[in-house]
């Protein structure tokens, strides 16, 4: 189709247009490859059906904002299409005869394919054009008093119109192009009947306006793509390729909320934690490549939600941003030269995360800003000894009585007076070790939740035994408050006292415990079976090692899923079903299962005061529940529990907050 001239100025111009795009995609590499750490090659096998599967059905995008996300779709599939319809294009228009799809029918397939797609891209276009720029969504913006580089407020937008306008006119020019060879040819082609519809616009035009018009659309088409390769690398569309990649070279996790353990045994660190953008991992370098800035994950944050600093979106935006205007400097390895805190998040946002991992669920591309959050919180305690104020009473109490708390241990049993509660000594070689936990030894409310699950345990018959005065805390409020040190400690005197006793299974009522001890003990030489109370509960009401008597709960309930319990270890089944069990009609609430809504507790935020907001996070929370109009709120967390029963408090509501375990105990014969 191109005359020789034509083949000899476009075979030049991807040659230049290869090198410069090669340059920016070279850079990236240099600056992903300062990152700390490295990817271990041996998973990618292993993830590569995963990784097909989300990004061509695209399926992280389907949790949230369903109209937006099908116009993506639109956009996605068609733009991936594009790649081998761009391919057949410029080999095509060296030798017209070539077929990428040799075999007739599957090259009818292929037209019909590209027919279909060119339409979807320029429909979702431009409703994502409308969406941006005519309605100007408020999802899509970042607040005033967010930080964000200087740069990125118009930079968004100015890069939007830029990939937009340019991916309208190469799907739109190429549609041209096909409706001009269908009027040249004087007949229709069934398998392209959008084009082919236009193409009857052209019917007196003289053969030689039309092939003006065929090559004047290939090179617009074809030409725009020279001048965009080189540009993509700066572009935010380059999550196109690095979301994929970034499922396939994340470091292997057992949880979405476990974090690495730091090594304090190596002398050579000078510093811990995240203080310069060279601190980051080479993951969290891919996650600000492959961010679309789409604000899902500010929009889920349950401190951004209740008028806090914090902006996990932002965040990700101003990585990116430095890293496109000084990139250079990270991989030249120029190290202190790009402080963190007030480049890319403020202290205070810092310091608003409750680490509910809420963002880490719903990002399409895989990103978890809440690690570089809680690595920047390492960094300002252990490096530079700075943390909120209200946090040393939580710091002291677990450094002098091993709980956050400060209660001496020789009241750890209080709880338990007139239970028949046995003890590691009384039963040495139990089948469970119930690690009763900081919040239920202590918490005069949440005590009533270890009460009712010793009768149940007492009731099934259930051979367990406590720690009892030797049991301290698993330091998840340490870890999550930045103090990794503390925690450590703490995670090996725990482990060391495990593996002494020679524990079969442990039982456990909070979430946080349940956590730490199956995910992150792990790394301290500690790999033990964790089951959580309303799993086992649920477990022995299948196996009728519960008898109930024949009343049932006259109120309705609704249950909140705790953070650590639903979204980050994916138990959500057990407590609903042995609610169903007992009789009583489940109401859920909007935001429940995965997207539930945090109580505002974990982060160690239960040990500090709330940043400054628009709400407390479980007013907000609490509220959501009182409109199910249920009489009783359900929970299985100990810290859920305290929040949400301060919240009844707040509002004066008749609103019963009741764990799991009490609502079958007062069933029980």
């Amino acid at each position: 189709m191109l005359s020789l001239i034509e083949k000899i100025i476009f075979g030049l111009g991807m040659v230049v247009s290869g090198y410069f795009a090669w340059l920016g995609f070279y850079r990236i590499f240099r600056i992903i490859s300062a990152g700390k750490g490295q990817p271990d090659w041996k998973l990618i096998p292993g993830r590569l059906a995963a990784a097909a599967v989300k990004f061509i059905s695209l399926e992280p995008t389907w949790k949230l904002r369903i109209g937006a996300s099908f116009f993506h779709a639109l956009i996605a599939w068609g733009f991936s299409y594009y790649l081998l319809v761009n391919l057949q294009d410029v080999v095509g228009g060296y030798f017209p005869d070539f077929k990428l799809f040799g075999d007739e029918i599957l090259d009818d397939i292929f037209r019909l394919g590209a027919d279909i797609f060119t339409v979807s891209v320029a429909v979702g276009i431009l409703y994502m054009f409308s969406r941006r720029f005519i309605f100007k969504s408020r999802v899509l913006l970042q607040s005033e008093d967010t930080l964000l580089h200087p740069k990125a407020r118009s930079g968004i937008l100015r890069d939007s119109a830029i990939v937009g306008a340019f991916t309208f006119m190469h799907v739109g020019f190429r549609f041209l192009g096909e409706s001009f060879l269908i009027a040249s040819s004087a007949h229709t082609d069934p398998w392209q009947p959008m084009a082919s519809s236009v193409a009857s616009l052209w019917g007196g035009w003289s053969g030689a306006n039309l092939e003006i018009g065929i090559h004047l659309s290939f090179w617009i088409t074809q030409g725009l793509v020279l001048f965009f390769l080189p540009y993509l690398p700066w572009s935010k569309h380059i999550h196109l390729f690095f979301a994929p990649l970034n499922f396939l070279l994340k470091p292997e996790r057992r949880s979405m909320g476990e974090l690495t353990a730091l090594d304090f045994e190596d002398e050579s660190v000078e510093q811990f934690g995240a203080i310069y953008l060279e601190d980051l991992g080479y993951e969290q370098f891919v996650d600000a490549y492959a961010c679309i800035m789409c604000n899902r994950c500010t929009e889920v944050c349950p401190a951004n939600q209740t008028g806090k600093a914090l902006s996990p979106a932002a965040m990700e935006i101003n990585k990116r941003y430095l890293l496109n205007y000084e990139g250079d400097k990270v991989a030249a390895g120029d190290s202190g030269s790009i402080r963190l805190i007030d480049s890319v998040i403020t202290e205070e946002a810092v310091w608003a995360c409750t680490s509910c991992a809420a963002c880490i669920d719903i990002c399409p591309v895989g990103n978890e800003p809440m690690r570089d959050i809680l690595d920047i919180r390492r960094g300002l305690v252990l490096t530079e000894n700075k943390f909120p104020e209200t946090l040393q009473t939580a710091f002291r109490g677990m450094e002098r009585t091993a709980n956050p708390w400060n209660v001496p241990s020789e009241e750890r049993m209080k709880w338990a007076e007139g239970l028949d509660v046995p003890t590691v000594e009384q039963n040495p070689n139990p089948e469970y070790l119930w690690w009763v936990g900081c919040g239920p030894s202590t918490d005069s409310r949440a005590q009533k939740t270890a009460r009712a699950f010793a009768r149940i345990l007492n009731h099934a018959g259930v051979d367990y035994a406590v720690l009892g005065k030797k049991e301290t805390c698993t330091g998840d409020s340490a870890r999550r408050a930045g103090n990794e040190y503390l925690f450590s400690e703490l995670a090996t005197n725990n482990v060391a006292l495990f593996n002494e006793i020679q524990v079969q299974k442990i039982l456990t009522t909070c979430p946080h415990c349940l956590h730490t001890i199956k995910n992150e003990y792990p790394a301290f030489g500690g790999e033990f079976e964790v089951v959580h109370h309303t799993t086992l509960i649920n477990e022995l009401i299948g196996n009728g090692q519960l008898e109930m008597n024949g009343n049932m709960l006259e109120e309705m309930v609704t249950f909140h899923d705790p953070c650590y319990l639903g979204r980050q270890n994916d138990i959500l089944i057990d407590p609903r079903s042995i609610l169903q069990h007992n009789g009583t009609k489940l109401i859920e609430m909007p935001r429940t299962g995965k997207k539930s809504f945090c109580c505002g507790a974990g982060g160690a935020q239960m040990w500090k005061e709330e940043e400054h907001g628009t709400e407390a996070v479980k007013d907000n929370r609490f509220r959501e529940a009182e409109k199910t109009k249920a009489g009783i709120l359900a929970v299985g967390c100990p810290f859920c529990m305290i929040m949400m029963n301060d919240a009844a408090k707040d509002a004066d509501s008749n609103m019963q907050v009741m764990d799991v375990a009490e609502i079958v105990a007062k069933r029980l014969k």
